[in-house]
C-alpha cells in the first residue's frame, strides 16, 4: 500500500513537471513571434485601412454569396455579404453600431451586442498592437490544439471586460483562430491559406462559426490603405422611409421637461455603484460598492448613502449620513431662493451636473452635430435615433464647462417619439477634457459612458444602469482608471419631503 501511494505521488510530481516543462510560452513572446510571422510590427502598425472581397458559403445547405468587409482606424468597421439574395450587413461607424438584414430590416445595436461590437471594430483595425495603450490586458491562456495544430491561447482583455481569444500557431506564429463575443454569442473564426500581400500575411480561407452555423469564406482580393471614408460606415439609406425632423423633436423634448421633471420629483429609488478593476490577470472584479436611496427635492437630486460593500451603515455612520442629507436641503432651499428673483429654473430631464440638478439633453446638444436620423422600435417602443458628433462650427469660447465636454463626445440616442424623453444614450470622448486648464485634472480621450432607461408606470423613462469607463490625471500627477456600473432599480413613486435631516416618505403611493 505504501509503495502504491509513493508511487502515486511521484507519477503526480511528475505530471506536475511535465505540465509546467509544456507550459505556455509567455504573452510578449507570442505576440513578438506573431509580428514576425505576419510580416513585422512596424509593417502591421503601418496599415491604416484594409478591404477584403471573396465568396461566402453557408455549410449547412450550400447556399452562398458575395462577401465584403472593410476597416478603417480608429474603430470603423463594416461586413457584408448575401445568401441566394439573402442580404445580411454590419457596421461600427465610430459612433453606433448596426446590422441590417432582408428579414428584419436596419437597426442600431444595443446592450452587450453594441458593447462586443465596438470592441470587435477596434481590435479588427489594431489587432493587438495598441492594447497597453488602450488599458487591456494579455494573458496566457496555455497550450491548445486548432485544427491539429498545436497553439499558444492569448487572451486580451479591454477595459470594459470583454474578452477575445486569439490562438497563435505555436510553430509558425501565423494566427490560427479568434473567439470574439457578439452579444449572447461568440463569433468564432478559424484563419488559413496565407498568402503575402504588400508584405503582409494574410488568410485567405475563413471559416466562422456563428451560433450554430458555420461560413466558409474565401477572399480573392485584399487590400490595405486604399481610399475608404467615414460615409461607407453610415447607416444605410433606406428609401422611402420617413426622416424626422430632429431639431423640432430636440424642441419638443425641451418643452417637455417641466412636465416630466414635475413627475419625477414623485419618486424614489435605490441606486448601487460598483467599481471595477482590471486586474494583471485579465479579469474584471468588483473592487467596492455603494448603495443609496435618491429622490428628487425641487428639481435636485438627493442622495442617502444607506450601504458600503453590500453592508448596512453602522448607526453612527447613517447619523451622520442624515446630517449630511439636511445639509444637502438646505444648500437647495439657499440656491432656490437666489434663483427665484432671476425667476430661472435649471431642472431639466437631462443628465445630472456636479449639483444636483438635471441639464437639459437639448441644450447639450448644442455643441454636437446631428447625423443618421432613423426610426426603430426600442422595448416596444416607436423610437428616433440619431448619432452625434463634436459640431467643428460651434463656439466654444465661452460655451460653459458642460458643453465643451459635451462638444467633445460623439455617439448615439434614442428618443421615445411619443413620450418626447431619451431612451438611451451612449457616447466616447474623442480628445482629451481639461478640467480647470488641466491643472485639475485631464480627461483622456476614450472616456465612454452608455445609459440604459426603462420605462415606469407607463408614464416616464428612468434610468435603469450606466457604464463608465475613463481615464483621468488628477492634478498633474495620479493617473486613475474609472470602471463603474451603476443600477439603478425598485422605482416607488411616493409623495416626498425632506424632513428631519432624511427623506419622508408618506406610506401612500400614488
Amino acid at each position: 500500500m505504501k509503495r502504491n501511494l509513493f508511487s502515486f505521488i511521484l507519477l503526480a510530481l511528475l505530471t506536475a513537471a511535465v505540465t509546467m516543462t509544456a507550459a505556455a510560452q509567455s504573452p510578449d513572446k507570442t505576440l513578438k513571434q506573431a509580428n514576425r510571422a505576419l510580416g513585422g510590427e512596424k509593417a502591421l502598425q503601418a496599415i491604416k485601412s484594409w478591404r477584403k472581397t471573396g465568396r461566402i458559403t453557408r455549410l449547412r445547405d450550400g447556399a452562398s454569396g458575395i462577401f465584403e468587409g472593410q476597416a478603417a482606424q480608429p474603430n470603423f468597421y463594416n461586413s457584408a455579404f448575401d445568401l441566394n439574395g439573402f442580404e445580411m450587413e454590419t457596421g461600427y461607424n465610430g459612433k453606433s453600431g448596426w446590422t441590417r438584414d432582408s428579414r428584419d430590416g436596419l437597426r442600431t445595436l444595443t446592450g452587450e451586442a453594441s458593447r462586443d461590437f465596438g470592441a470587435e471594430a477596434a481590435y479588427k483595425n489594431a489587432r493587438w498592437l495598441d492594447y497597453k495603450k488602450n488599458k487591456s490586458k494579455i494573458v496566457a491562456g496555455g497550450k491548445s490544439v486548432v485544427n491539429g495544430n498545436a497553439a499558444n491561447l492569448l487572451v486580451l482583455t479591454t477595459a470594459k471586460g470583454i474578452s477575445v481569444k486569439m490562438y497563435f500557431d505555436a510553430a509558425s506564429g501565423l494566427l490560427l483562430r479568434e473567439e470574439i463575443p457578439a452579444g449572447n454569442l461568440t463569433s468564432i473564426s478559424d484563419f488559413g491559406d496565407y498568402r503575402a500581400v504588400n508584405g503582409i500575411q494574410e488568410p485567405f480561407l475563413i471559416t466562422r462559426k456563428i451560433g450554430d452555423d458555420v461560413y466558409e469564406i474565401k477572399l480573392d482580393q485584399i487590400a490595405h490603405n486604399g481610399q475608404i471614408t467615414k460615409n461607407d460606415f453610415n447607416f444605410p439609406a433606406i428609401s422611402g422611409e420617413p426622416l424626422p425632423d430632429i431639431p423640432t423633436l430636440l424642441k419638443e423634448l425641451q418643452a417637455n421637461e417641466d412636465r416630466v421633471e414635475a413627475i419625477l420629483e414623485n419618486y424614489s429609488f435605490t441606486q448601487k455603484s460598483i467599481s471595477r478593476e482590471l486586474g494583471k490577470d485579465g479579469i474584471l472584479r468588483e473592487k467596492e460598492s455603494e448603495t443609496f436611496q435618491l429622490s428628487f427635492y425641487k428639481g435636485n437630486r438627493v442622495r442617502r448613502l444607506i450601504e458600503k460593500n453590500g453592508k448596512p451603515l453602522s448607526e453612527k455612520e447613517q447619523t451622520d449620513e442624515d446630517k449630511n442629507v439636511q445639509k444637502r436641503v438646505a444648500e437647495i432651499e439657499k440656491e432656490i431662493a437666489k434663483k427665484e428673483a432671476r425667476a430661472v429654473s435649471q431642472s431639466n430631464n437631462g443628465t445630472p451636473d456636479e449639483d444636483g440638478r438635471r441639464i437639459s439633453i437639448a441644450e447639450v446638444l448644442r455643441a454636437s452635430r446631428l447625423v443618421n436620423p432613423r426610426r426603430e422600435r426600442f422595448r416596444g417602443r416607436d423610437v428616433v435615433v440619431f448619432d452625434f458628433e463634436p459640431n467643428p462650427n460651434f463656439d466654444f469660447k465661452n460655451a460653459k464647462s458642460f458643453l465643451k465636454f459635451f462638444g467633445k463626445t460623439a455617439g448615439v440616442m434614442w428618443i421615445d417619439e411619443q413620450d418626447k424623453q431619451v431612451a438611451r444614450l451612449e457616447a466616447v470622448l474623442f480628445d482629451n477634457f481639461k478640467v480647470g486648464g488641466g491643472f485639475l485634472a485631464n480627461l483622456k480621450k476614450g472616456a465612454s459612458f452608455a445609459l440604459e432607461q426603462e420605462r415606469v408606470n407607463d408614464e416616464i423613462w428612468l434610468p435603469s444602469v450606466a457604464d463608465i469607463n475613463l481615464s483621468v490625471k488628477v492634478l498633474l500627477v495620479k493617473g486613475i482608471n474609472v470602471n463603474q456600473i451603476v443600477k439603478s432599480y425598485d422605482y416607488r413613486k411616493f409623495k416626498t419631503e425632506i424632513k428631519d435631516s432624511k427623506v419622508d416618505e408618506i406610506k401612500n403611493p400614488q
